[in-house]
Parts: C-alpha cells; structure tokens; sequence
C-alpha cells in the first residue's frame, strides 16, 4: 500500500514496561503492513516519546491513530488539544486524527486469547477493560462484553479496572454472578494493549476467590488490531484535513 503522509500511533502509555514493549511490537508489525510509510510510536503520557514531541517532528501530511479501546476523555479531548498546539506551532503541518482502534470490534482478539488460554465452552468470562468517565465510552465498553458473550455463547461480565471497589467487591460481585450463572470456572479476558498494573489487580482479587480460573492474555499484536490500525490510517485520506469525525 502507497499512501502520502506519516502515521503516528498514540498509546497510552504505562509505568509497567511490558506496555511499551507490547506497543513497540504493535508498531512493528504495523511497518510490515504498510511497507514504506513512516509509522511512530507516541504516548499520551508516562512514556516517551510523547504525542507532541513527535508531532513536533514531522512536517506536511498526518495521520494519528489512538491506540485506545474507549472513546474518552483521552480521545475526545486531550489528544485533539495536542493536535491543535502542534498545528499551531508549525502551519505547514496537516494532522488528521482517527477514531479510536476499539471502534472496530475487538471480539476475534478477545476470542483468540481465550482460546490460546485454553478456556472451555462452560467457563464464565469476566472481561475486563479500562473504565472512564465518559459515559459513553463506558457503554461502549459494556457493548463489546454483549458481543463477546454472544460470539462465544458463553456468559460474560465486564468489570472496569480502575474501578473494582474496596478489596476488589465490583470483581468479587461478577465471579459470583457467573457461579451463580452456573459457571465451575473463570476465564479473564483483557480488553487491554498490554498486560500491566490494572490487569494485575483485577488478576490478584481473581485468586484470592476460591474458584479454578485460567487468565486469558490481552490483546497486543493481533492481527484484527493492526488491520484496524491498517484500515483507519487509509480511511483518513479520504477526509478532508482535520480529525476525523467519530460514528454517530
């Protein structure tokens, strides 16, 4: 594929080095995708390089794509305020912004690792993903925990990991809910980039319950994430310079 302009992947970032390992993986395989465009890894923040010391790099043509699942704050808020500072500072710089990757259904991932896992067809799955305070991103979240629960035929509970309660009653509440659903064991399943402190913590509250559970790994360099890195990065030059409107 030929196509103008640099891509400029922006993660989250973490103070777990798996995460920036993982998304320096994501961003390799996203090169061998699309042979000969300039691709760059940035972060919103607690890794660099950030978001707009890369920005400040390039010139002429752009396309950022959030590696994000939610569509929050980060997406709606702090990272078109980055784009704009940078196109401020240098006008000869054209930045589009992407939705975010969770757009695309991350259910074939998410599939993929329970079964990599060795999950079985009566397991309950508790999946787990960042929260936010967007309202709407949270809902989207929920979304895909129906979708996922639909495509394995299979009950599932979405629990956000940023917020599980004191000694872990929001996870403890779901493990019960799917035991009481008839569930003998626990799958995890991450709605993460990477593996790290979040899922950790939702990990630790899991076996402290007296229950068989097996733990599913998140989704990094699945293919299904990098066609959607692959197809939003396209999707951009047919819009005119600017963020690209999310989907109503």
């Amino acid at each position: 594929m030929s196509l103008p302009g640099t891509l400029v992947l922006a993660a989250h970032g973490s103070r777990d080095p798996r995460f920036a390992s993982t998304a320096r993986r994501v961003t390799d395989a996203v090169r061998v995708a699309l042979p000969g465009v300039r691709v760059e890894l940035s972060y919103l923040d607690l890794n660099e390089p950030l978001i707009g010391d890369v920005l400040e790099t390039l010139s002429g043509e752009a396309v950022v794509v959030p590696l994000l699942f939610g569509d929050g704050f980060h997406a709606k808020i702090d990272l078109p305020a980055l784009i704009a500072d940078a196109s401020a500072a240098d006008p000869a710089l054209h930045v589009r912004q992407t939705p975010v990757i969770g757009r695309h259904s991350p259910v074939p991932a998410l599939v993929d690792r329970l079964r990599q896992a060795g999950t079985a067809d009566e397991d309950g799955v508790l999946m787990i993903a960042v929260g936010s305070s967007d309202a709407e991103s949270d809902a989207q979240i929920m979304a895909r925990g129906d979708e996922l629960a639909a495509a394995l035929g299979q009950p599932v509970r979405t629990v956000f990991a940023t917020r599980i309660g004191r000694d872990g009653a929001v996870v403890r509440e779901a493990v019960e809910s799917l035991i009481a659903a008839g569930s003998p064991r626990v799958a995890v399943s991450s709605l993460f980039l990477s593996a790290g402190l979040l899922t950790e913590r939702v990990e630790r509250v899991v076996d402290s319950i007296d229950l068989p559970s097996v733990v599913a790994g998140p989704i990094g360099a699945h293919r299904t994430l990098i066609d959607a890195i692959v197809s939003e990065y396209s999707a951009a030059w047919a819009v005119p310079t600017g963020p690209v409107p999310a989907p109503a």
